[in-house]
């Protein structure tokens, strides 16, 4: 292992090795800064975390369905009265709605995303501050530590044992150590050590930047909600226009009747096919999802992650800083072989003094023994990686005598067989995390310098609990979603730690170390075991991988750098708002307020849109599908179209349209089910046969039944009594199960179309109104035998077609 000499006697460094000059340069000055900001040399790629304004109008306003009903609205505005042109103005509220619903989650995710933004450390007129990553102009020097993502592309002009990681952009999972005078790339981020770089490449020219900013900013990536309903809107396009076609001509060349007439009861066909307010509700539905979310301070990064979240059967949880917060507090020293405990104080103290970056672990270290008077040179400092699992340092003592020191996992830098290691087994067993303190004769950039440590001390940590992780646990236990625990922490001691939270299958315990490297034995191994110790980053990636090849939705927390390999690869990723920058540059989401109990909330506001959508689909697809068997059975036997706009606007309102808004944001804990398309379709498509089937029947019998003058209004009122009442029986099974709010609901519309047959200026304005009693009677019988066909055929579709 190769690691930079640090020279505190005055003494050069080692020839091989580069090092910084002599004084850290201060940075630019304020003078210069002005400079290049008025010669535009300044980082001004623009970091959205949402869509423009203009590009969210021109989302909703500009769609295929709005071109064609835009289209059949401006005919129906010169041929028919206002009252069949009432479909265009539902589109425009429609279209409004969701204009107004984005926008307002752009808001919110705007406003989070200052808050998550990255705030890197820059260097001007010799004092190191926080600014915004837009700030930063060519020629700064910024600072890098632990966990700190490379923000432009710049030189490197400190390194103190600097590694990073490229592999979001190489694919090289292996940390690259960087040396003054080495490049970085934006999208990089550090793992270990520190240093700082020259800005070279800001704005545009800085064109990994521009690949971060794409991979880390709000998108609307394709999910399988919206992929299926765009299949199921690609399927309804082919079918509508070949039906519209065969009406079209049916109605104007077939049928010698008034012309507007014919126009009007033409566009009647054509209208109720298009599921218009589908995708707009499904919009809506998302975006007063992420508002929810934003108000208890999660970020979605991207939109479809609040559906995944819902989809996920396992979560893989990071063990610090999700299950336990980030501090740790020492509980005991243990001197080992005779050491002595106050020189051990001594040594631990200068440790924590050696590192300018210390981790969780170190800085309990600190806060428990701070550095004495005496002053101990630092001639060599190792920072911890997760890799490697310790860290380390050498020292020129008061007396002048040297020391080399690691400190770090007991399994790791001791033998099998060592004595000290059945007294960590114990601590381990009480959910105690436990480093050994060791002394080396070789150097710490020897390839073997943990290999003849001395044992010194046994360092006892105990670590905070977060008070509401037991309860998120239970949660997902309770949902059916497996939890597995991963950290580079000693297995028996996380074990320990997850049984006192109260996690299923917290017992059963494996040492990463001893994982099969086949993919498919690793995934047996996995879902046998749920907490696993001595995880490296590399196999937390391998662990998602194996998972996902047996089918599984997984989801990754974590807040270190150790993580991001496995967030970029897991289904979900879910970083803490104080993790690293790189972490919550590649999670979906991010938790601003670093509680790990908002996760049932992310998971409940998933399940909500799906499950809600899916009902909501089966109304709107019930509605094309019988609209389209309407119509092919007019062209079929060459009579007219029983309706015209308005009724089908009234029937589409009050069956679908204003239920369809209320069951779409309702609370909704069903679990996510896969396969959209198959589920909704076959609910969709016999529901939608009876319907049509009851109505043309009802209009045969009327045809046959009417005669004379207004005939063809008192057959159009009695098929439009048969396909509300039908639609409605539709509505009353999709409310199911029944609360007051929903039996209201369907009751309130069943009392809206009533109220417009009973009231005589309504039943002009729609041109409905019952003639007579025998045939108002006989289109309530064909529904009510359309209604228990219905009861049957969706009990029969449950059974024969599970999902």
């Amino acid at each position: 292992m190769t690691q930079r000499a640090l020279d505190s006697s005055g003494e050069q460094p080692d020839p091989g090795t580069p090092s910084p000059p002599p004084e850290p340069p201060g940075g630019l000055s304020t003078a210069e800064v002005a400079e290049r900001v008025a010669r535009g040399e300044v980082n001004d790629v623009p970091v959205r975390s949402s869509r423009s304004v203009t590009e969210i109008v021109r989302a909703n306003v500009l769609t295929r369905f709005n071109l064609i009903i835009g289209v059949l609205w401006v005919i129906m505005l010169f041929v028919a009265p206002i009252q069949d042109s009432l479909f265009g103005f539902v589109i425009i509220a429609n279209t409004g709605i969701g204009i107004v619903q984005e926008w307002r989650a752009k808001k919110t995710l705007d406003s989070l995303a200052v808050i998550g933004e990255a705030k890197p450390t820059v260097r001007r007129d010799g004092v190191a501050a926080e600014i915004s990553v837009s700030e930063i102009v060519l020629g700064d020097l910024v600072e890098l530590g632990p966990g700190d993502k490379v923000v432009v592309d710049g030189a490197v002009t400190e390194a103190d044992s600097l590694e990073i990681d490229e592999s979001l952009l190489t694919g090289e999972a292996d940390p690259v150590l960087k040396r003054p005078g080495d490049p970085v790339m934006s999208g990089s981020f550090v793992v270990a050590g520190g240093g700082a770089f020259t800005a070279t490449k800001v704005g545009r020219e800085a064109y990994a930047a521009q690949l971060a900013e794409e991979a880390s900013r709000f998108t609307l990536v394709q999910s399988e909600l919206r992929s299926g309903i765009s299949t199921i809107l690609k399927y309804v396009t082919w079918m509508m226009v070949p039906t519209a076609i065969g009406l079209i001509i049916s109605q104007l060349v077939v049928k010698d009747d008034n012309f507007k007439d014919s126009v009007a009861r033409t566009v009647g066909g054509i209208v109720p096919m298009i599921p218009e307010g589908l995708v707009l509700l499904t919009s809506v539905a998302f975006a007063i999802g992420v508002i929810r979310l934003g108000r208890k301070q999660c970020l979605v990064q991207e939109l479809p992650a609040i559906e995944g979240l819902a989809r996920v059967d396992i979560v893989c949880l990071d063990k610090t800083g999700t299950l336990t917060e980030g501090g740790m507090d020492v509980t005991e020293v243990r001197p080992l072989n005779g050491s002595d405990e106050v020189y051990v104080h001594r040594v631990l103290g200068a440790l924590g003094a050696s590192d300018p970056r210390p981790n969780a672990s170190l800085q309990a270290i600190i806060d428990a023994y701070p550095p004495n008077g005496e002053a101990w040179g630092v001639t060599q400092a190792m920072p911890f990686s997760s890799a490697r699992k310790y860290s380390g340092a050498a020292f020129t003592e008061g007396d002048g005598s040297t020391s080399a020191w690691l400190l770090g996992a007991p399994d790791v830098l001791l033998a099998a067989d060592d004595p000290a290691l059945t007294e960590t087994v114990h601590l381990n067993e009480q959910g105690l995390r436990v480093l050994l303190l060791a002394r080396v004769r070789a150097g710490l950039d020897a390839p073997d310098a943990a290999a003849g440590a001395e044992p010194a001390a046994l360092v006892v940590l105990e670590q905070r609990l977060r008070p509401d992780a037991g309860e998120t646990l239970a949660y997902f236990a309770d949902q059916n979603v497996a939890a597995k625990v991963i950290s580079g922490d000693n297995a028996v001691s996380v074990g320990a730690v997850v049984q006192k939270l109260g996690m299923p299958g917290a017992e059963h315990t494996l040492d990463a170390r001893k994982l099969p490297a086949d993919r498919d034995d690793m995934a047996t191994a996995i879902e046998q075991n749920a907490v696993f110790g001595r995880v490296t980053p590399q196999q937390k990636r391998d662990m998602v991988a194996a998972l996902q090849s047996r089918g599984h939705t997984v989801a990754m927390t974590g807040d270190g750098v150790n993580d991001v390999l496995a967030l970029k690869d897991a289904d979900i990723g879910v970083s803490m708002g104080s993790g690293s920058e790189a972490t919550r540059a590649v999670a979906q989401i991010v938790l601003l307020n670093n509680s790990f109990a908002t996760l049932p909330s992310v998971v409940a506001e998933g399940r909500r849109v799906i499950g809600n959508i899916t009902r909501v689909a089966t109304l709107f697809l019930t509605k094309t599908v019988y609209s389209v068997l309407l119509a092919i059975l007019v062209v079929c036997f060459q009579v007219e179209y029983p309706f015209l706009p308005r009724h089908l606007t009234l029937l589409s309102t009050l069956t679908i349209g204003v239920p369809a808004f209320f069951l779409a944001l309702a609370p909704n804990k069903e679990r996510a089910q896969p396969h959209f398309v198959r589920r909704v379709m076959r609910y969709a498509i016999p529901s939608g046969g009876i319907a049509a089937a009851a109505t043309f029947t009802t209009y045969l019998v009327a045809r046959h039944h009417y005669a004379g003058t207004g005939a063809l209004d008192a057959e159009t009122s009695a098929a439009t009594l048969t396909l509300f009442l039908v639609s409605m029986w539709v509505l009353a099974i999709i409310a199911r199960p029944y609360t007051w709010w929903r039996v209201a609901l369907v009751a309130t519309m069943g009392l809206g179309f009533l109220i417009v047959l009973v009231v005589p200026w309504l039943q002009d304005f729609f041109a409905l109104k019952l003639v007579g009693t025998t045939m108002p009677w006989a289109a309530v019988g064909i529904a009510a035998v359309a209604a228990a066909v219905l009861e049957m055929a969706w009990r029969l579709v449950g059974r024969r077609f599970p999902t």
